[in-house]
């Protein structure tokens, strides 16, 4: 079992826009095909930070729900429209993240 730590650069002053797409759009279609979202924050110290966690049971898992989320029609001509608007895709940083032995998290 693994975390996603994934950091989302807005464009200038459009965050608040960027945390409604993800908690209006985004995280309920990614939850409605089975993505376990455990986690959605602001950054108090970058005004344009949006951060978020996803949790895998395993690569296969990640692998397949990827492919349920990212090639579905609704994503491709929806969703992936609005995030080039609101965020900077080159800047996305995503770190793998995997809970110690007595992380509340396991």
């Amino acid at each position: 079992m693994f975390y996603e730590l994934r950091r989302y650069q807005a464009r200038p002053g459009r965050r608040a826009e960027l945390v409604a797409l993800m908690e209006d759009t985004i995280i309920p279609y990614q939850s409605s095909l089975g993505m376990d979202i455990t986690a959605s924050f602001v950054d108090e110290q970058d005004e344009d930070s949006y951060i978020w966690m996803r949790r895998f049971e395993s690569e296969a898992q990640r692998e397949e729900l990827y492919a349920k989320v990212y090639q579905s029609d609704r994503w491709k001509s929806e969703i992936a429209p609005a995030i080039d608007a609101i965020f900077i895709r080159a800047n996305i940083v995503v770190t793998r993240l995997t809970p110690t032995e007595v992380s509340p998290l396991q």
